[in-house]
């Protein structure tokens, strides 16, 4: 039986709020800090960072954990959190955050929810629907017989590809892997190699996390719309894209924006296997 029974959620955007809450259903005790300027339904306790990261069992830490390295990502949050003050406070208590590699601080023992498979299968979907709803938004024309490009196909890339073609898009997928490529092929979509990204596109979705889109690729292929995915700093050229008048836009922390509720209990599902799995 874990000896965790109660967590404290610092920082973070409104998945914390739902994975704390959903937590606190289970039955564990729950703190919130860093929320002093969130202006919906109250978390279920808040209290100091001290208090919190000293009375609970476990520390959960957002997606990303940091932006620069160094302060907590807290957009709630009344004052700037360095994650020096949070890792004196954690001491040997295990922390789980998201996108560790960000933070330029060591915690005694931290624990990286977002490196998990099965986190980063179930979180492509809040992604890809965000990205559609935000390309329904942006877009003069419609899903249906639209010319869609979705640059890389990994767990996003197939999710997302597969959503468009269900709302009649007409799909091509770039890749890497003559075996994804053929993967899509089966699946009914077009498929070319992301070396070799050509063909008119009324709308593009970029996911993978280096430059593929510089101006001659954007000038080739003639977008409405692009959508970059990506974790910073992307793989379009934005100041390109600019100078070519065509409508490009880094599309962040999707999951946050677009299904806060079911991203919060998919960061509450991973940490509660880590534990399981650590016996912590």
């Amino acid at each position: 039986m874990s000896m965790i029974k109660s967590f404290a959620i610092l920082g973070g955007d409104k998945r914390q709020i739902f994975c704390g809450k959903s937590i606190a259903e289970d039955g564990f005790g729950v703190v919130f800090s860093g929320f002093e300027r969130y202006s919906g339904e109250a978390p279920v306790r808040s209290c100091s960072m001290r208090e919190a990261a000293g009375e609970c069992d476990a520390i959960i830490l957002p997606l990303p954990c940091s932006r620069n390295g160094k302060t907590l990502n807290a957009p709630f949050a009344d004052r700037e959190v360095l994650l020096e003050e949070i890792s004196s406070l954690a001491g040997s208590t295990p922390v789980f955050c998201g996108m560790k590699n960000r933070m330029e601080v060591c915690f005694e023992r931290v624990f990286d929810y977002s490196d998990r498979e099965e986190f980063a299968v179930e979180n492509a979907v809040p992604t890809a629907e965000g990205a559609i709803e935000l390309a329904m938004r942006e877009y003069e024309g419609t899903i249906n017989s639209s010319r869609c490009l979705v640059a890389g196909y990994g767990r996003i890339g197939r999710v997302l590809s597969s959503m468009l073609q269900g709302l009649g898009g007409i799909v091509t997928v770039s890749a890497r892997r003559l075996g994804d490529m053929a993967f899509a092929r089966a699946s009914g979509m077009n498929a070319i190699p992301s070396s070799e990204i050509s063909g008119k596109y009324d709308i593009i979705f970029n996911t993978i996390p280096h430059l593929v889109f510089d101006p001659q690729t954007l000038a080739r292929t003639s977008p409405s719309l692009v959508i970059d995915l990506a974790s910073s700093p992307g793989g379009v050229d934005f100041e390109g894209a600019k100078r070519l008048n065509l409508k490009a836009l880094h599309a962040l922390s999707l999951p946050g924006k677009a299904a806060p509720a079911a991203s919060g209990i998919i960061i509450k599902n991973a940490v509660y296997n880590i534990i399981r799995e650590e016996q912590l």
